[in-house]
Protein backbone atom coordinates (compact mmCIF):
# COMPACT_ATOMS: atom_id res chain seq x y z
CA UNK A 1 0.00 0.00 0.00
CA UNK A 2 1.27 3.46 -0.88
CA UNK A 3 0.23 6.67 0.85
CA UNK A 4 1.00 10.23 -0.18
CA UNK A 5 1.11 13.30 2.07
CA UNK A 6 1.32 16.95 1.05
CA UNK A 7 4.16 19.05 2.44
CA UNK A 8 3.11 22.71 2.91
CA UNK A 9 5.17 25.23 0.98
CA UNK A 10 6.09 28.52 2.69
CA UNK A 11 7.06 30.21 -0.58
CA UNK A 12 3.69 29.68 -2.16
CA UNK A 13 5.09 27.24 -4.71
CA UNK A 14 3.28 23.98 -5.49
CA UNK A 15 3.50 21.59 -2.56
CA UNK A 16 5.78 18.58 -2.77
CA UNK A 17 4.50 15.08 -2.21
CA UNK A 18 6.18 12.67 0.19
CA UNK A 19 5.43 9.02 -0.51
CA UNK A 20 5.71 6.33 2.12
CA UNK A 21 6.33 2.99 0.41
CA UNK A 22 5.83 -0.40 1.97
CA UNK A 23 8.60 -2.63 0.73
CA UNK A 24 7.69 -6.09 -0.52
CA UNK A 25 10.66 -8.02 0.85
CA UNK A 26 9.72 -11.29 -0.84
CA UNK A 27 9.65 -9.61 -4.25
CA UNK A 28 12.88 -7.75 -3.47
CA UNK A 29 14.59 -11.01 -2.52
CA UNK A 30 13.34 -12.71 -5.71
CA UNK A 31 14.63 -9.85 -7.85
CA UNK A 32 18.00 -9.96 -6.06
CA UNK A 33 18.34 -13.70 -6.68
CA UNK A 34 17.31 -13.39 -10.32
CA UNK A 35 19.79 -10.55 -10.84
CA UNK A 36 22.57 -13.02 -10.07
CA UNK A 37 21.83 -14.78 -13.37
CA UNK A 38 23.18 -11.62 -15.03
CA UNK A 39 25.75 -10.40 -12.53
CA UNK A 40 27.62 -13.70 -12.10
CA UNK A 41 28.21 -14.32 -15.85
CA UNK A 42 29.12 -10.64 -16.27
CA UNK A 43 31.66 -10.86 -13.45
CA UNK A 44 33.10 -14.06 -14.95
CA UNK A 45 33.39 -12.40 -18.35
CA UNK A 46 35.20 -9.35 -16.97
CA UNK A 47 37.72 -11.23 -14.83
CA UNK A 48 38.40 -13.76 -17.60
CA UNK A 49 39.06 -10.97 -20.10
CA UNK A 50 41.85 -9.68 -17.84
CA UNK A 51 43.59 -13.01 -17.22
CA UNK A 52 46.21 -15.07 -18.99
CA UNK A 53 45.01 -18.18 -20.88
CA UNK A 54 46.44 -20.39 -18.14
CA UNK A 55 44.31 -18.68 -15.47
CA UNK A 56 41.05 -18.73 -17.43
CA UNK A 57 38.15 -20.85 -16.21
CA UNK A 58 37.95 -19.77 -12.56
CA UNK A 59 36.12 -17.02 -10.68
CA UNK A 60 39.27 -15.82 -8.93
CA UNK A 61 40.65 -12.38 -9.67
CA UNK A 62 43.63 -12.23 -12.06
CA UNK A 63 47.07 -12.39 -10.49
CA UNK A 64 48.16 -9.79 -13.06
CA UNK A 65 45.81 -7.62 -15.08
CA UNK A 66 46.21 -8.35 -18.79
CA UNK A 67 44.82 -5.15 -20.33
CA UNK A 68 46.55 -5.92 -23.61
CA UNK A 69 43.91 -8.60 -24.26
CA UNK A 70 41.57 -5.87 -25.46
CA UNK A 71 44.13 -4.50 -27.92
CA UNK A 72 44.90 -8.02 -29.19
CA UNK A 73 41.21 -8.83 -29.63
CA UNK A 74 40.63 -5.55 -31.44
CA UNK A 75 43.40 -6.37 -33.89
CA UNK A 76 42.16 -9.94 -34.44
CA UNK A 77 38.60 -8.99 -35.37
CA UNK A 78 39.46 -5.60 -36.93
CA UNK A 79 37.22 -4.01 -34.31
CA UNK A 80 37.26 -0.41 -35.64
CA UNK A 81 36.01 -1.50 -39.07
CA UNK A 82 33.44 -3.95 -37.70
CA UNK A 83 32.23 -1.42 -35.12
CA UNK A 84 31.84 1.22 -37.84
CA UNK A 85 29.78 -1.17 -39.97
CA UNK A 86 27.60 -2.07 -36.99
CA UNK A 87 27.18 1.60 -36.08
CA UNK A 88 26.15 2.59 -39.62
CA UNK A 89 23.59 -0.21 -39.84
CA UNK A 90 22.24 0.37 -36.33
CA UNK A 91 21.90 4.17 -36.56
CA UNK A 92 20.33 4.02 -40.02
CA UNK A 93 17.90 1.29 -38.94
CA UNK A 94 16.87 3.26 -35.85
CA UNK A 95 16.32 6.50 -37.77
CA UNK A 96 14.40 4.82 -40.60
CA UNK A 97 12.31 2.86 -38.12
CA UNK A 98 11.33 5.98 -36.17
CA UNK A 99 10.48 7.87 -39.36
CA UNK A 100 8.29 5.11 -40.81
CA UNK A 101 6.95 2.74 -38.17
CA UNK A 102 5.63 5.49 -35.93
CA UNK A 103 3.74 7.07 -38.82
CA UNK A 104 2.20 3.70 -39.70
CA UNK A 105 1.21 3.25 -36.05
CA UNK A 106 -0.42 6.69 -36.06
CA UNK A 107 -2.43 5.91 -39.19
CA UNK A 108 -3.61 2.58 -37.79
CA UNK A 109 -4.37 3.92 -34.29
CA UNK A 110 -6.54 6.74 -35.58
CA UNK A 111 -8.47 4.46 -37.96
CA UNK A 112 -9.04 1.32 -35.91
CA UNK A 113 -12.78 1.69 -36.46
CA UNK A 114 -12.24 0.99 -40.16
CA UNK A 115 -12.04 -2.61 -41.29
CA UNK A 116 -9.01 -2.16 -43.56
CA UNK A 117 -6.80 -0.58 -40.88
CA UNK A 118 -7.97 -3.08 -38.28
CA UNK A 119 -6.96 -5.85 -40.70
CA UNK A 120 -3.54 -4.21 -41.18
CA UNK A 121 -3.05 -4.07 -37.43
CA UNK A 122 -3.72 -7.77 -36.90
CA UNK A 123 -1.81 -8.68 -40.06
CA UNK A 124 1.38 -6.98 -38.83
CA UNK A 125 0.91 -8.34 -35.31
CA UNK A 126 0.51 -11.87 -36.73
CA UNK A 127 3.91 -11.52 -38.40
CA UNK A 128 5.47 -11.49 -34.92
CA UNK A 129 4.46 -15.14 -34.48
CA UNK A 130 6.03 -16.44 -37.70
CA UNK A 131 9.32 -18.24 -36.88
CA UNK A 132 12.20 -16.59 -38.69
CA UNK A 133 13.66 -19.90 -40.03
CA UNK A 134 10.43 -20.33 -42.02
CA UNK A 135 11.05 -17.13 -44.01
CA UNK A 136 14.85 -17.03 -43.77
CA UNK A 137 15.61 -18.67 -47.13
CA UNK A 138 12.94 -16.75 -49.12
CA UNK A 139 14.21 -13.47 -47.64
CA UNK A 140 17.82 -14.29 -48.54
CA UNK A 141 16.83 -15.23 -52.09
CA UNK A 142 14.68 -12.15 -52.55
CA UNK A 143 17.30 -9.74 -51.26
CA UNK A 144 19.91 -11.36 -53.50
CA UNK A 145 17.71 -11.09 -56.59
CA UNK A 146 17.09 -7.39 -55.81
CA UNK A 147 20.84 -6.80 -55.33
CA UNK A 148 20.16 -5.76 -51.74
CA UNK A 149 22.54 -8.29 -50.19
CA UNK A 150 24.42 -5.41 -48.56
CA UNK A 151 24.11 -2.88 -45.76
CA UNK A 152 21.17 -1.08 -47.41
CA UNK A 153 19.19 -4.30 -47.64
CA UNK A 154 19.98 -5.13 -44.04
CA UNK A 155 18.73 -1.72 -42.88
CA UNK A 156 15.49 -2.19 -44.84
CA UNK A 157 14.94 -5.61 -43.29
CA UNK A 158 15.38 -4.31 -39.75
CA UNK A 159 12.83 -1.58 -40.49
CA UNK A 160 10.27 -3.91 -42.06
CA UNK A 161 10.64 -6.92 -39.78
CA UNK A 162 10.34 -4.77 -36.67
CA UNK A 163 7.07 -3.19 -37.77
CA UNK A 164 4.83 -5.67 -35.95
CA UNK A 165 6.47 -5.18 -32.55
CA UNK A 166 6.74 -1.41 -32.94
CA UNK A 167 3.13 -1.15 -34.08
CA UNK A 168 2.02 -3.11 -31.02
CA UNK A 169 4.01 -0.82 -28.71
CA UNK A 170 3.05 2.50 -30.27
CA UNK A 171 -0.63 2.02 -31.13
CA UNK A 172 -1.87 1.83 -27.56
CA UNK A 173 0.01 4.98 -26.60
CA UNK A 174 -1.21 6.98 -29.60
CA UNK A 175 -4.82 6.04 -28.84
CA UNK A 176 -4.38 7.51 -25.34
CA UNK A 177 -3.56 10.93 -26.84
CA UNK A 178 -6.76 13.06 -26.95
CA UNK A 179 -8.15 13.49 -30.44
CA UNK A 180 -9.20 17.00 -29.43
CA UNK A 181 -5.57 18.13 -29.84
CA UNK A 182 -5.67 17.16 -33.49
CA UNK A 183 -9.11 18.64 -34.03
CA UNK A 184 -7.95 21.98 -32.67
CA UNK A 185 -4.91 21.89 -34.99
CA UNK A 186 -7.11 21.08 -37.99
CA UNK A 187 -9.32 24.06 -37.21
CA UNK A 188 -6.16 26.20 -37.37
CA UNK A 189 -5.44 24.74 -40.82
CA UNK A 190 -2.79 22.13 -39.97
CA UNK A 191 -2.50 19.13 -42.27
CA UNK A 192 -2.26 15.51 -41.10
CA UNK A 193 1.46 15.52 -41.86
CA UNK A 194 2.05 18.65 -39.77
CA UNK A 195 -0.14 17.39 -36.92
CA UNK A 196 1.87 14.21 -36.66
CA UNK A 197 5.33 15.81 -36.69
CA UNK A 198 4.51 18.83 -34.49
CA UNK A 199 2.05 17.30 -32.00
CA UNK A 200 1.93 13.49 -32.01
CA UNK A 201 5.58 12.66 -32.64
CA UNK A 202 6.93 14.88 -29.81
CA UNK A 203 4.36 13.44 -27.39
CA UNK A 204 5.60 9.96 -28.33
CA UNK A 205 9.09 10.59 -26.92
CA UNK A 206 8.95 7.76 -24.34
CA UNK A 207 7.62 5.32 -26.93
CA UNK A 208 10.15 6.51 -29.50
CA UNK A 209 12.94 5.88 -26.99
CA UNK A 210 11.62 2.38 -26.40
CA UNK A 211 11.40 1.61 -30.11
CA UNK A 212 14.85 3.10 -30.71
CA UNK A 213 16.60 1.08 -28.01
CA UNK A 214 14.87 -2.16 -28.99
CA UNK A 215 15.82 -1.64 -32.63
CA UNK A 216 19.37 -0.71 -31.67
CA UNK A 217 19.76 -3.79 -29.48
CA UNK A 218 18.48 -6.00 -32.28
CA UNK A 219 20.54 -4.46 -35.08
CA UNK A 220 23.77 -4.24 -33.06
CA UNK A 221 23.66 -7.75 -31.60
CA UNK A 222 22.04 -9.61 -34.50
CA UNK A 223 24.03 -12.41 -36.05
CA UNK A 224 21.63 -14.34 -38.26
CA UNK A 225 20.43 -11.61 -40.66
CA UNK A 226 23.94 -10.28 -41.43
CA UNK A 227 25.11 -13.87 -41.92
CA UNK A 228 22.53 -14.65 -44.61
CA UNK A 229 22.32 -11.20 -46.22
CA UNK A 230 25.82 -9.69 -46.34
CA UNK A 231 27.95 -11.17 -49.10
CA UNK A 232 30.83 -8.69 -48.90
CA UNK A 233 33.17 -9.59 -46.04
CA UNK A 234 34.29 -5.97 -45.74
CA UNK A 235 30.78 -5.09 -44.53
CA UNK A 236 30.69 -7.63 -41.73
CA UNK A 237 29.35 -6.52 -38.36
CA UNK A 238 30.87 -7.22 -34.95
CA UNK A 239 28.95 -10.50 -34.36
CA UNK A 240 30.05 -11.74 -37.78
CA UNK A 241 33.66 -10.69 -37.19
CA UNK A 242 33.70 -12.59 -33.90
CA UNK A 243 32.24 -15.64 -35.61
CA UNK A 244 34.81 -15.59 -38.41
CA UNK A 245 37.68 -15.45 -35.94
CA UNK A 246 36.15 -17.80 -33.39
CA UNK A 247 38.59 -20.56 -34.30
CA UNK A 248 41.45 -18.28 -33.25
CA UNK A 249 39.86 -17.95 -29.81
CA UNK A 250 39.68 -21.73 -29.26
CA UNK A 251 42.57 -21.75 -26.77
CA UNK A 252 42.58 -18.07 -25.82
CA UNK A 253 39.42 -17.40 -23.82
CA UNK A 254 40.67 -14.09 -22.34
CA UNK A 255 40.99 -12.64 -25.83
CA UNK A 256 37.54 -13.96 -26.75
CA UNK A 257 35.92 -12.48 -23.65
CA UNK A 258 37.69 -9.17 -24.26
CA UNK A 259 36.15 -9.10 -27.71
CA UNK A 260 32.71 -9.83 -26.29
CA UNK A 261 32.99 -6.98 -23.79
CA UNK A 262 34.03 -4.53 -26.50
CA UNK A 263 31.06 -5.61 -28.61
CA UNK A 264 28.68 -5.15 -25.67
CA UNK A 265 30.03 -1.84 -24.36
CA UNK A 266 28.62 0.66 -26.94
CA UNK A 267 25.03 -0.55 -26.81
CA UNK A 268 25.19 -0.88 -23.02
CA UNK A 269 26.29 2.75 -22.72
CA UNK A 270 23.37 3.82 -24.93
CA UNK A 271 20.93 1.90 -22.75
CA UNK A 272 22.31 3.38 -19.52
CA UNK A 273 21.65 6.90 -20.78
CA UNK A 274 18.25 6.06 -22.31
CA UNK A 275 16.81 3.66 -19.74
CA UNK A 276 14.45 6.16 -18.08
CA UNK A 277 12.78 6.89 -21.41
CA UNK A 278 12.65 3.20 -22.26
CA UNK A 279 11.00 2.26 -18.96
CA UNK A 280 8.62 5.20 -19.28
CA UNK A 281 7.70 4.17 -22.80
CA UNK A 282 7.02 0.56 -21.83
CA UNK A 283 4.85 1.59 -18.87
CA UNK A 284 2.85 4.12 -20.89
CA UNK A 285 2.43 1.73 -23.78
CA UNK A 286 1.08 -0.91 -21.42
CA UNK A 287 -1.66 1.42 -20.14
CA UNK A 288 -4.32 1.89 -22.79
Amino acid sequence: MTTATVTPSKSGKPAKFRRDHKINWWLTAAVAVLSLTILIPLYFTIVTALKTPAEAGTFALPTSWQWHNFADASAKVNYPKAALNSAIITVAAVVLTLLTNTFVAYAVARNMDKRFFRFLYYFFIAAMFVPFPVVMLPIAKQMGSLHLDNQVGLIILYTVLGLGTNLFIATGFIRSIPVSLEEAARIDGASTWRIFWTIIFPLMSPINATIAILTALWAWNDFLLPLIILTDQSNQTIPLAQYVFSSQFATNYPMAFSSYLMAMAPILIVYIFAQKWVVGGVMRGAVK
